[in-house]
Formats: C-alpha cells, structure tokens, sequence
C-alpha cells in the first residue's frame, strides 16, 4: 500500500470517530444495512460528505459522480439529486458524514475571501480527503470539546479551500426565492397544520399576490409545504433510529400509510428501505 493510501486510511479510521460523538451538532451520520436509492432529493444548502464506508452514486440532469472511501462529496448550492447509497460487501455497512456549511460558516468565508471571486464551478465535485486533512481533523477535534466557534472557523478555513479549487458557488449569497422561503418556515416547523394564511402574515404579502408569485415559479403553496415535510423525513429516517410512525408524526402526518405513500410517489422508495429504524 502507498504512502498516500496508509494516509487516507489512517485519517477516514480518525474521521469514523464522529459516528459516536455525543457532541457533533449540526452534522449527521447515515447509515444503511442494503443498498437502495432515491429519486429526486432535494439539498436545500451547501455541504460536503465525507464517505466513511460503502459507495454513493449520485446523478443530476448536467452530472453523474461515483464516490468512495476517501472522497469528499460536495455540493456548492442547492441542488436536486438522484442517489444510490450501496454498502461495503465486506462489513455490509454504508456509512457518511453529512455537514452543512451553515449561513454563519458561509459569510465568515465571504468575509475572509478578497479579490475577485472565483468560478462558480459544477454544483457537484468530487475531492480527495487527504488535500483537507488538517482543516477535517481541526473540526472533529473542535466538535469532540463542544467548541463550536472553533468547528465553524475550521468549516469556514474548508470553505475558503474549497473556492480556491475553484467552487465560487460558495461565495455568492443567492437571494431566496419565494418557494425557497416558504420551505424554510415549514421546515422550522413540519408538523404544524401550515395555511396559506400562515404564509401570507410571516411574509407579509396579500393571498392574491402569494399565488401570482409562486404559479410564477410553477409552485403550490400544497406542492411546497409538502416537499418540505417529506425533505424533513427523509433527514430523519437517515440520521434517527426513530420507528416509522414517529417519523411521520414528527412530519406532519398523521396516518403512517398516507405518510407512507406519500413518500413513495416523492422519491421512489419506501421509507422502511432505508433500514434505521
């Protein structure tokens, strides 16, 4: 084995450490027993995946990226995506660390970024882990003390590496759209019983004008608050051990089987085949 490779073990043995952090908040672990994929994910915001275990396929309409222990997985802005998620046929096990690069991450390394920006670059990259080593394992440490003002400088550090790689996407703050703000308020709060009125007084515009705008974007006041609910499941059902009627209640619904298949017709996969629960 190379140099290189003994590294890159060495580093994804020290970076498998975060699957059983009590403190790492603001990341989460995925794990899966069978292989299985889903159709359509919404990625509301940047962020990376580090793959500890297994092999994730992603595909959009511009690219088709395969990835492996010791890559990192990026994604510049948001984005939807086809995925696979296929466990090591050794330990049977997949196994990532997703991490949002949160608003305070981004500005931080908008702030520290000068001159001119770079290229936007692909929504999706893939990296090697090795080149991001020492900012990685400053933020593993940072998160193991609770020190999250130290985790997000080392986020924002990544951040700044990332743009010089030519990932500017990173460094433009997209104004929201209509939609986009409106899946934001459902996601703070999936289960509640969200009316086009609650939209109306949180953004402050007439019932009229909220429907001009959103047939604008081809939405649906229904169409969103339920991409929302189902995007919220999908984040637990991945990173909770939760059973299947808590998840659903947790989003919103309150029949397992309208849950059920609701989730079904949004992504093209059962929610039991993800296997966490």
């Amino acid at each position: 084995m190379s140099a290189a490779a003994d590294a890159s073990t060495a580093l994804l043995a020290q970076l498998s450490s975060l699957v059983d952090c009590q403190r790492a908040d603001g990341y989460a672990c995925i794990t899966a027993r069978r292989e299985h994929g889903a159709s359509s994910v919404d990625i509301p915001q940047p962020q990376f995946a580090i793959l500890l275990q297994g092999r994730k396929q992603v595909r959009t309409a511009q690219q088709a990226l395969e990835f492996g222990p010791g890559d990192l997985f990026l994604i510049t802005r948001r984005s939807r995506i086809d995925v696979v998620n296929i466990p090591d046929p050794h330990s049977g096990l997949y196994l990532s660390a997703i991490v949002p690069l949160c608003a305070e991450v981004l500005g931080a390394a908008r702030t520290l970024w000068s001159g001119a920006l770079p290229e936007p670059g692909n929504a999706l990259a893939r990296l090697p882990l090795l080149d991001h080593g020492a900012a990685l394992l400053q933020w593993r440490q940072s998160l193991q003390q609770g020190d999250y003002t130290e985790a997000r400088l080392a986020l924002a550090a990544l951040t700044v590496a990332f743009c010089r790689r030519g990932h500017g996407s990173l460094l433009i703050a997209p104004e929201p759209s209509l939609g986009e703000r409106i899946r934001e308020l459902v996601a703070a709060q999936p289960e509640r019983d969200w009316q086009s009125r609650d939209f109306e007084s949180h953004l402050g515009i007439s019932g009229a004008t909220l429907r001009r705008r959103l047939a604008g974007e081809q939405l649906s006041v229904r169409e969103l608050v339920t991409d929302a609910r189902l995007a919220h499941a999908m984040q637990l059902l991945y990173t909770t051990r939760l059973p299947l009627k808590t998840v659903a209640a947790r989003a919103g619904y309150r029949s397992l089987g309208s849950f059920n298949k609701r989730f079904s017709a949004r992504y093209g996969l059962e929610p039991a085949a993800i296997g966490n629960s």
